[in-house]
């Protein structure tokens, strides 16, 4: 008889815990090199309800960081890609895709169309991202906000702290100002690097794909914010099991 491919989770969380996870439902925005590992992450954790929403395709400058990003699927839908992977991991998984770059409308209708226990932020741009945790926020459904990952090389300073305590890391003083506007200073999980970005690999664009600038990036750390975005949500789920 073939074993049970959750048995060595099993040994560490129990059998309440595999159940805790198995009626999860959560929610992840944006499948770049942040979201499409903590996606195949949760995965992997055997939960039970994924959504998952990204509008873009890959790009040949996303190999060098992103999971779904090889030569061979360069302008195919990262939804798609991550979508038929991780249910290759977990084929019981009940799988949402949306493709789709979520605006203000369509992100309180996402929010709201399904109970989720937990709405994972992998946006890399600020507008969305504080409309999804206003939402979330408004909405009362726990969230986790990954900060910028480019420009930062040590896998040591990446760390999960409230939207109040985050330094060292641009978008994330973006979002605290636009936040503030909003009354909203702190009650936010927040992945992010308190590393000093390097300011010499920084570029700059001229706008038309939305991003004025971005920083270079190295391989492993974007797959660091989505561990510790996944492993945010999994504890907390073995919290509430307990």
């Amino acid at each position: 008889m073939q074993k049970k491919w959750l048995e060595r989770t099993e040994l560490l969380i129990k059998e309440k815990g595999i159940e805790k996870l198995q009626n999860a439902n959560l929610l992840i925005v944006g499948l770049g090199g942040v979201g499409s590992f903590a996606a195949e992450f949760l995965a992997r954790s055997g939960v039970g309800k994924m959504t998952i929403v990204d509008g873009d395709v890959v790009d040949i400058t996303n190999i060098n960081r992103q999971l779904p990003a090889l030569h061979s699927t360069i302008g195919k839908s990262k939804v798609e890609i991550v979508a038929e992977r991780i249910l290759d991991i977990n084929p019981d998984l009940e799988l949402t895709k949306i493709k789709d770059f979520l605006n203000p409308e369509s992100m309180e209708e996402v929010i709201d169309s399904q109970r989720f226990d937990y709405i994972l932020d992998c946006i890399d741009s600020v507008t969305p991202k504080i409309t999804l945790i206003k939402t979330a926020k408004r909405k009362k459904i726990k969230i986790v906000s990954c900060m910028g990952a480019g420009g930062k090389m040590d896998p040591a300073k990446v760390m999960v702290r409230d939207i109040s305590k985050t330094y060292n890391c641009y978008l994330a003083k973006n979002v605290r100002k636009r936040l503030k506007k909003e009354k909203i200073n702190k009650g936010i999980r927040c992945v992010f690097s308190n590393e000093i970005q390097a300011e010499e690999s920084l570029k700059m664009t001229d706008g038309s794909n939305y991003k004025r600038s971005f920083y270079g990036t190295i391989s492993f750390i974007p797959a660091i914010f989505g561990l510790y975005a996944a492993a945010e949500v999994i504890n907390y789920l073995m919290k509430e099991s307990k």
